[in-house]
């Protein structure tokens, strides 16, 4: 029996142990009422026209109906089919787990928005507390991306040397990689040590640098992390 609190889930991972070891991590919180396991795209699809949860958890492989033995992104695909019929279904907040930290599949899920939406490694099942912290930011329409992926672009940048499109200064990219985990100002100011003035500073300037415009409709936080991605 869930409670007015309780956001209700749709499952989606074709491993079955997986799926049911994830099913009980998430409903032993108490926050989450799972009303639907599935192990396919198709079935994930199903269930979202039928139960309209609050969010979606996917993987992002998973078999599809026509090529079941060998899985693609179908959990990507699955998550735009979901956000594209937002005006039928109602909104659904979609986190995309992944074993892929390269910034181009991260990239694929918000090619057409941020909102609602978040990519998390699978490692991040483990860690319940970032799990529900992302089922919680996408139910309400916000966005996330899982801090590694940022790591690996910067990592790939330091090799190659050479500044990207739109250049941050160091203490900018600090601002981001917090940015990735979700963290408000005050929580950015805590984690490196400055004042929250400061980092509006910095927040701001990203902002600027990465031609982000305040907009409603626009998540600016996570827009500047994939603005980021998209330029390297």
């Amino acid at each position: 029996m869930t409670t007015p609190a309780t956001l209700r889930v749709v499952l989606a991972e074709d491993h079955y142990l997986v799926r049911e070891g994830t099913r009980r991590l998430l409903e032993s919180t108490g926050e989450i009422s799972v009303v639907a396991a599935v192990g396919t795209a198709g079935e994930l699809l199903d269930a979202a026209r039928r139960f309209r949860p609050d969010v979606v958890v996917t993987d992002i492989r998973m078999p599809s109906p026509a090529d079941p033995v060998r899985p693609g992104m179908e959990g990507v695909d699955a998550a735009h089919r979901i956000r594209a019929a937002a005006r039928d279904l109602g909104v659904i907040g979609v986190v995309v787990l992944s074993q892929f930290s390269d910034a181009v599949f991260a990239l694929d899920l918000f090619r057409d928005g941020t909102e609602g939406r978040a990519y998390l490694l699978k490692d991040r099942v483990g860690d319940i507390d970032e799990l529900l912290g992302a089922i919680r930011s996408v139910a309400a329409g916000g966005s996330v991306i899982d801090p590694k992926v940022v790591e690996g672009l910067l990592a790939k940048r330091g090799v190659r040397g050479g500044p990207p499109p739109a250049e941050l200064t160091p203490r900018e990219l600090d601002v981001l990689r917090e940015m990735a985990h979700g963290l408000s100002n005050g929580g950015i100011a805590r984690a490196l040590h400055l004042s929250v003035s400061a980092i509006e500073k910095h927040v701001n300037s990203i902002f600027m640098k990465l031609a982000l415009e305040n907009s409603p409709d626009t998540h600016r936080r996570v827009a500047a992390v994939i603005a980021y991605l998209g330029s390297g």
